[in-house]
Parts: structure tokens; C-alpha cells; sequence
């Protein structure tokens, strides 16, 4: 098994009892996991690889994967900003599939 596919499994087990469910498109779902490890070599921690990271951990708290952001956006939207968790309902095709607006503010970013 790979680290992607070790992550997968450990990831779902957590978050689907929570709600959270990886996108059903697979490919898409191993490309963010694969971004997220290799995020954690670069920072050490797995911060959302769809925002731009300033290598300090605590500055990039609120983007560290599940994201702080993550619970609003499902919760309106059905999907996170990476498309990473979604919805049941998401999945099923029964909720729109919409761009989901950053909610990070303008100040956290760091360039």
C-alpha cells in the first residue's frame, strides 16, 4: 500500500463518521493527498494544498488539512475549497457543484 493510499484509509475512517467524505472523483482525491504529504515534507505539517503556505506553522494553522474553513464550506456549499471533503449529498449529485469562495481572509495570506 502506498503513503497516498495509507493516508486515504486513515483520513476516511476519521472524517466519514464526522460527515466529511472524499470527493467521488478518486483521481482528484489522490492528487490533493499526494499534495498533502508532500506539504508535510516541506512544512512538516499538511497544510491545504490549494492555498498558498508561509512555512510557519503557526500563521498557517487555520489551513492545516482539515482546514479551519472546511465546516462553513460543507455546510453551505456541500464541498470544501479543494473539492477534498464534501457532502454525502454532494456526492450524490443532489446539491449543485459550485466555486466554492475562499474564506480566508486577504490579511492571512502571506504574499
Amino acid at each position: 500500500m502506498t503513503a497516498v493510499e495509507k493516508l486515504y484509509q486513515s483520513l476516511k475512517k476519521i472524517q466519514e463518521p464526522k460527515g466529511y467524505f472524499f470527493n467521488a472523483d478518486r483521481e482528484r482525491v489522490f492528487e490533493l493527498l499526494e499534495a498533502l504529504l508532500t506539504n508535510r515534507e516541506r512544512y512538516g505539517y499538511m497544510c491545504c494544498p490549494c492555498r498558498l503556505a508561509s512555512g510557519d506553522r503557526q500563521k498557517d494553522a487555520d489551513i492545516i488539512c482539515p482546514c479551519l474553513y472546511r465546516e462553513p464550506d460543507v455546510a453551505d456549499y456541500g464541498s470544501c475549497y479543494c473539492n477534498l471533503y464534501v457532502s454525502k449529498e454532494w456526492n450524490e449529485g443532489t446539491v449543485p457543484h459550485v466555486y466554492i469562495p475562499e474564506r480566508r481572509p486577504p490579511d492571512k495570506v502571506p504574499f
